[in-house]
């Protein structure tokens, strides 16, 4: 991976591309996660009413002086995963952005969960992630970000992306995926039953939260059968409506809570 894990986008047909699959409005405030050099920044200034750009790499400073001075961009340096995203004003409305693919599943979640007035997701991911968020139970990819995820979101994958339309070329085919948030974020609560739900994917998910929580198996076979899934069921199993119907149909107490 180039810098800090982050490979650039080379090919200006894409970047055109990915600016109309984020079908942006006049109005839209786009984050971007990644700035890079710049070159999907200036494109996104110039189709939408405010861009946060984030970049932790101050080796670029020079490179991305130019997209910085316009008058509708902000450049952030820093983590995107320790920045306050809810600090962020204007509020962003979308993110469009190529994501350095060491952080793309923690920081769509946290997206998701810190700004709760985004609405779009326009995301270029490694393949393979693109392949776990959007999963469907029963598949091996399906796991704790597949359901996280679509539990607030409607997850598309838009286009495969080859190797060599990046500098330098990674070993790996990306992804364009579109989210469109169709829901809150799920609770703490939900996030902790999923996490420990697929800690264990060889277990029932009855044992996979008793061994997580001891003393809850009962209630979690009652709730299983009231949604007509077997005691026997697995995690991965399991569509993502139905995590929070066992999350509060549990005894769980969230870890911290008194």
């Amino acid at each position: 991976m180039a810098r800090l894990g982050q490979n650039f986008l080379a090919d200006p047909n894409l970047l055109d591309a990915i600016v109309r699959d984020a079908n942006l409005a006049p109005g839209d405030v786009v984050l971007e996660v990644g700035a890079g050099e710049g070159v999907l920044t200036g494109r996104l200034a110039a189709a939408a009413k405010h861009v946060h750009a984030i970049e932790i790499d101050r080796r670029l400073e020079q490179t991305l002086a130019p997209v910085a001075a316009r008058p509708n961009v902000d450049l952030h340096w820093g983590d995107a995963m320790r920045i306050d995203l809810g600090a962020l004003h204007p509020v962003p409305t979308a993110i469009v952005a190529n994501l350095p693919y060491s952080i793309a599943t923690p920081l769509l979640l946290r997206t998701v969960d810190q700004l709760p007035f985004c609405e779009y997701w326009t995301v270029m991911v490694q393949r393979e992630i693109a392949e776990r968020l959007r999963a469907r139970p029963g598949t091996a990819e399906y796991g704790a970000p597949s359901v996280l995820l679509q539990l607030s979101c409607e997850v598309k994958l838009l286009r495969v992306i080859p190797p060599e339309v990046f500098r330098p070329r990674p070993r790996v085919e990306s992804a364009l995926l579109s989210l469109r948030r169709t829901g809150p974020p799920p609770d703490q609560p939900t996030r902790e039953v999923v996490h420990a739900a697929f800690a264990h994917r060889r277990k029932t998910l009855a044992r996979s939260l008793d061994h997580a929580r001891p003393g809850t198996m009962g209630a979690t076979r009652y709730c299983l059968r009231a949604l007509e899934l077997s005691v026997h069921t697995r995690a991965e199993a399991v569509p993502p409506q139905d995590f929070p119907e066992i999350a509060h149909g549990i005894p769980w107490k969230p870890r911290g809570a008194p």
